[in-house]
């Protein structure tokens, strides 16, 4: 297990599980066109485990709770997150279940295109996820729920419901965007949305710090707290004690962008369960995507603490 700070959140993370297989290819084919792939990679991945492990490697206290086959994809994503010190008790182990799987064309630009496959995320019972959720908010002084929406609709809005009625803190990232209620989005503390998620949100154009800026404000009618990541731009973020926009240090080179935006909603996590606040888990979110899109897959490109600090990629300080 990770060594967390004193008096750390316990991070609680509902969310899916997923291989990875990764093929490299100059730019996506036109329709009816067949391109040859530079390499194949398979890699760990799902919105879940990612966040569980980027949340871990910054010494986060992660439990993950989610449905994984009993077959080859699930035994090795397994493995991986007990290695990274993420605590997988939880996970159930579907008897002739077929892992949930993603498949990723990234292009020499950097940018990425996914299908995912849910199979087992969607073996997910509300009845085993709202009794998980009461207990190790219940055992822990303090908790922190994570939830992504790779899950069924029932699924994110039980997690929810239980996290916030036994005092968590709850962390929603609406990704990839499905509609929720609007009881639902208002526990959310923050919400955590892309520039597209955001546009679809709130139904106008989000694509640079001005407009994120007015998106994130409008928001905060809606939930606790707001996050929007911009990519390259950072972020901005709001809460009812201030806002702010947290730009990015370009990185030296963009290899793969999958999984970035995990990155950056675990360190949040993980930066929030520590206690700070959410200017400072944004810079560190920031600062953990822009790690990220350095090198190929999602997990494998986590930055750790170490990490973040020799770079010095975030103002402040990192504890």
């Amino acid at each position: 297990m990770s060594t967390e700070a004193p008096g750390s959140a316990h991070i609680i993370v509902v969310g899916s599980a997923n291989q990875d297989y990764i093929v490299r290819v100059t730019a996506p084919p036109a329709p009816g066109e067949t391109v040859l792939a530079q390499d194949l990679l398979r890699q760990p991945g799902g919105k879940g485990a990612n966040q569980a492990v980027a949340a871990a490697r910054l010494n986060g206290d992660v439990s993950f709770v989610a449905s994984v086959g009993d077959d080859p994809d699930g035994t090795d994503l397994l493995r991986g997150l007990r290695s990274e010190g993420v605590d997988t008790s939880e996970v159930e182990i579907i008897d002739r279940g077929r892992t949930g799987l993603a498949l990723v064309s990234v292009y020499d630009s950097g940018e990425n295109a996914i299908t995912v496959v849910p199979g087992t995320n969607f073996a997910l019972t509300a009845s085993r996820v709202d009794r998980t959720v009461r207990r190790l908010a219940a055992e822990a002084e303090r908790a922190i729920v994570v939830v992504q929406a790779e899950l069924r609709p029932q699924i994110i809005a039980t997690a929810l419901r239980a996290g916030v009625e036994a005092g968590a803190r709850c962390v929603l990232n609406l990704a990839p965007y499905q509609r929720l209620p609007d009881d639902l989005l208002a526990v959310c503390d923050p919400l955590v949305l892309n520039e597209s998620e955001a546009t679809a949100l709130v139904g106008r154009p989000i694509a640079d710090p001005e407009q994120a800026a007015a998106a994130v404000r409008t928001l905060l009618g809606t939930a606790r707290s707001v996050v929007i990541t911009l990519g390259a731009q950072g972020a901005c973020w709001a809460d009812s004690g201030g806002e702010g926009h947290l730009p990015t240090t370009p990185p030296d080179r963009v290899v793969d962008t999958t999984g970035a935006g995990d990155a950056f909603v675990g360190a949040l996590a993980a930066t929030l369960a520590r206690g700070g606040g959410l200017g400072e888990a944004t810079a560190i979110g920031v600062a953990a995507g822009t790690f990220a899109v350095r090198t190929p897959g999602a997990q494998s490109s986590y930055p750790t603490l170490a990490d973040l600090t020799t770079e010095r990629a975030v103002t402040g300080p990192i504890s």
